[in-house]
């Protein structure tokens, strides 16, 4: 089954960084690299795509499209890059009033998308 990312969760993907993780099978200690997406976005926009985690998505819009996307969340082989606190940033509302807006960085593994054909 092809599931597409939702294109409602396409703006997180916006400034996103391609980043290579380096992490050690826990199985037999072997290596693993793997390319993958750099994201630092709003908490409130995480725990909306939470859901999504450990489900690969392929893209068909932007400067990835023709790629999968898996969201990184509990996958122990890559638990160094699990969402990790982003901090927070503190901003002034046209009103005057003040607020803070807490921030995550996740990481999405990226792989390119082989189409099967009948020959």
């Amino acid at each position: 089954m092809k599931r597409m990312w939702p294109e409602e969760f396409n703006s997180i993907l916006d400034g996103a960084e391609v980043v290579m993780l380096e992490a050690v099978n826990t199985e037999d200690g072997a290596p693993i690299s793997r390319k993958a997406l750099k994201v630092r976005i709003p908490m409130e926009r995480y725990e909306q795509i939470w859901p999504l985690a450990e489900m690969r998505f392929r893209l068909s819009d932007g400067a990835f499209a023709g790629k999968a996307i898996t969201l990184i969340a509990t996958n122990p082989h890559y638990h160094p890059w699990h969402p990790a606190d982003g901090g927070n940033v503190e901003n002034v509302a046209d009103s005057g009033r003040h607020y803070t807006t807490n921030y995550v960085v996740v990481h999405f593994l990226l792989d390119d998308v082989r189409e099967e054909t009948a020959a």
